[in-house]
């Protein structure tokens, strides 16, 4: 009989996990909040559930992948799974949230944030940053290579969320740079493709920071990654760092902005929006 997985959580990366789930033989039962967006996914053979507790019952695994860490604890509360069973917390949650869902649950709890957005989430291609018990690794294996095509096993549980902050810290300083640089290049009179073309297969260019500058510059910004959930996980990411004694000048220094793209409306745009306030953007908001 085929492993029932609960699927919390359908939005940009959840359905596309829910469905890779469910094509690599596991019974798949999700809910969202909202069901008009989950609808879609019964044609790939997921049960869609009314409630959280519907999705849950019965359920061998919960998976998690929901906005933050209130809302995390509030739908696996009300989704109630047996005691032991093995709950897959994949969300961006942060340090605090984690380390309180470690500490209440009586869940086999593994902390599995992923790095990647919503290609590589409907390739199964995400890299899987798990952390948790070692006995519970093989437990969670088959369903991570059902989502993921790399999975890094970090140590105890909340390793993976601290790596997550690493990995987005990365990611969002380097699309602010990224859209400061072709505002510069275009406000010195040059066109901001030249500069593309000289970090395209040089030492400094990365494939993401090539693709992110083109799309920026096409005004292409279906949301990989929502701008409003970047601004979500810098404040996580600040609120981490100072709690570890540490100041982040770039990310600390990039938040006001940022939060002010998302009340003009880019916050459901990609989080290459940031463009916007550069002469090479999109000007026209959500």
């Amino acid at each position: 009989m085929a492993t029932t997985v609960a699927v919390l959580g359908t939005g940009i990366m959840g359905a596309p996990m829910a469905r890779n789930l469910a094509r690599a033989g596991f019974e798949v039962r999700a809910w969202n909040r909202s069901l008009d967006k989950a609808r879609p996914l019964a044609e790939d053979g997921v049960t869609l559930a009314q409630t959280p507790a519907d999705a849950a019952g019965g359920a061998e695994v919960v998976l998690t992948m929901l906005s933050d860490g209130p809302t995390t604890a509030e739908v696996v509360a009300a989704a109630r799974p047996a005691p032991g069973t093995l709950w897959l917390q994949m969300g961006t949650v942060g340090v605090d949230w984690t380390d309180r869902l470690v500490r209440d649950t009586d869940l086999a709890f593994v902390d599995a944030p992923v790095a990647g957005s919503d290609v590589p989430a409907r390739e199964g291609t995400l890299t899987i940053l798990a952390s948790g018990a070692d006995e519970l690794r093989d437990r969670a294996q088959p369903l991570f290579d059902a989502v993921g095509s790399r999975t890094l096993w970090l140590g105890p549980a909340g390793a993976g969320s601290r790596l997550k902050l690493a990995v987005n810290n990365w990611a969002i300083t380097l699309a602010e740079g990224l859209a400061e640089t072709l505002g510069l290049t275009a406000a010195l009179g040059l066109t901001p493709d030249h500069f593309l073309d000289f970090i395209d297969g040089a030492p400094l260019g990365a494939p993401w920071a090539i693709g992110k500058g083109r799309n920026m510059l096409a005004g292409t910004l279906d949301p990989g990654f929502p701008l409003r959930l970047a601004v979500k996980d810098a404040e996580l990411i600040v609120t981490a760092a100072h709690d570890a004694g540490l100041e982040l000048p770039a990310t600390e220094g990039l938040l006001p902005a940022w939060r002010q793209s998302v009340e003009d409306g880019y916050g459901d745009r990609d989080l290459a929006a940031v463009v916007h306030r550069y002469p090479v953007g999109p000007k026209n908001g959500a």
